[in-house]
C-alpha cells in the first residue's frame, strides 16, 4: 500500500514557515489557522498540467459535493463552447490558478489550504511548491489507471487544498494508542519479492515503522511522525473523531492493535461525511456576519505577524532561508539514517 506524502524540502519549508508564524503570532498563535483558510465567500481558481477534458469534467463533478456544502467556489475555467477547462505550465511566473492540478507524478497528494500560493513552500525549485509553476495537487495514475476509489481520492485532496488535515492525526481520536508502531516480538525482518515487509516464517507482523520503511514507501522514522502521528497542533481546528470521514486512510488490518478497531473507518470513504460537511461549513460559513468576523481575525493576525498585502513573509525572509536550508539538512539526515 503506497501512502501520500510530500517530498522532504516542501515538509521542510512548511515546518519552518508554521515555526515562524507561531513565534511572531505571540498569544495570537491560535487563529494563524485563519491563514491557512481561502476566504469564505472567495472564488479558488483550478487549472490542470495535463489529462484529457473528459477527465477535468469528472474532477469537477466529484467536488461539486465539497462546494455544495460551504460558501466557497471552486472555478475549473470551463469553456462550454469549447469544451476545455483552465491549464497551467511549469513555466507559468505568474498563477494561472491557486490549484495547480497534475496527474504526471506518483501517488496522490495535496499542499493545504492557502500554502498552494505560498512561494516559499518549496522554495527550492522543485516540482512542488507554492510558486506559479509548481504543483500543488497531484492524482497519480488518473490518466493511465485511474483507481475504482477515484472519487473518494480526489475529494480527499481536494478537502486537503480547502485546509483539512488527516482525521487519523486528530488529537480527539485513538488512532495514536490504535497504531502498532513497533513490530512483534522477535520480528524477523522480512520482505516479499517486490521489498515489502511482511509476516516472518512464525507469523509475527512488521510494525508501521518497519512496514514503511520498505517498499513502495522507503520512510524514514520521521517521515512516518510526520504523516502519521498525532500533534496537538494550536494552528489546527480539531472537530470530533470522524470514523466516516474521506479524510480517514484506510490502512490494512495490521496497522491496528485491536480489530475491529475505533480508528478504523466506517464510511466507504468515497462521499462526505456529515463530519466533512459540518467542518466546511465552519471554514467557509454563509453568514455575512460570522464572514466579517473570520475575516476581521485573519487580518488582524495578518498584521501582528508583519506579513505584507501578498501574503509573502517581509524583512525576515532571510532567517527563514537559513531555517529552511537547516531543516532540509535535518530531514537529509533522518532519511539516511533511516535507510541504514
Amino acid at each position: 500500500m503506497e501512502l501520500e506524502s510530500l517530498p522532504d524540502d516542501v515538509v521542510a519549508s512548511i515546518e519552518v514557515r508554521d515555526r515562524w508564524r507561531r513565534a511572531s503570532a505571540g498569544e495570537l498563535e491560535f487563529l494563524v489557522t485563519d491563514i491557512a483558510r481561502w476566504t469564505p465567500g472567495s472564488t479558488v481558481r483550478v487549472a490542470f498540467l495535463d489529462g484529457t477534458a473528459q477527465l477535468h469534467a469528472d474532477i469537477a463533478g466529484a467536488t461539486a459535493q465539497i462546494t455544495d456544502a460551504c460558501n466557497l467556489t471552486l472555478d475549473f475555467g470551463h469553456d462550454e463552447a469549447a469544451g476545455t477547462f483552465r491549464r497551467w505550465t511549469t513555466a507559468d511566473t505568474e498563477y494561472a490558478a491557486e490549484i495547480r492540478v497534475s496527474f504526471d507524478m506518483q501517488g496522490f497528494f495535496s499542499l493545504v489550504g492557502t500554502d498552494s500560493t505560498d512561494p516559499t513552500i518549496g522554495a527550492g525549485g522543485g516540482p512542488i511548491g507554492g510558486n506559479p509553476g509548481q504543483r500543488s495537487l497531484n492524482l497519480g495514475r488518473f490518466t493511465t489507471n485511474r483507481p475504482p476509489t477515484w472519487e473518494g481520492t480526489a475529494r480527499h485532496e481536494f478537502l486537503h487544498a480547502l485546509g483539512f488535515h488527516h482525521s487519523h492525526q486528530n488529537m480527539r481520536g485513538t488512532c495514536e494508542s490504535e497504531f502498532r508502531w513497533d513490530d512483534d516480538q522477535d520480528y524477523s525482518f522480512t520482505q516479499d519479492a517486490n521489498g515489502v515487509f511482511v509476516p516472518d516464517s512464525q507469523g509475527r507482523r512488521p510494525g508501521i515503522y518497519t512496514y514503511l520503511s520498505g517498499a513502495p514507501n522507503r520512510w524514514s522514522r520521521a517521515k512516518v511522525d510526520h504523516n502519521l502521528r498525532t500533534e496537538d497542533d494550536p494552528d489546527v481546528v480539531a472537530g470530533p473523531f470522524d470514523t466516516k470521514s474521506v479524510m480517514l486512510y484506510r490502512f490494512p488490518a495490521f496497522f491496528y492493535k485491536s480489530n475491529p478497531s475505533s480508528c478504523a473507518p466506517a464510511g466507504t470513504g468515497q462521499s462526505l461525511s456529515e463530519g466533512d460537511k459540518r467542518g466546511l461549513r465552519l471554514l467557509y460559513p454563509h453568514a455575512e456576519e460570522e464572514l466579517a468576523t473570520r475575516q476581521a481575525r485573519a487580518d488582524a493576525v495578518l498584521q501582528s505577524i508583519g506579513v505584507g498585502p501578498e501574503g509573502h513573509a517581509g524583512a525576515d525572509g532571510g532567517t527563514l532561508a537559513e531555517a529552511y536550508r537547516r531543516r532540509v539538512e535535518e530531514l537529509a539526515a533522518a532519511q539516511a539514517k533511516g535507510a541504514g
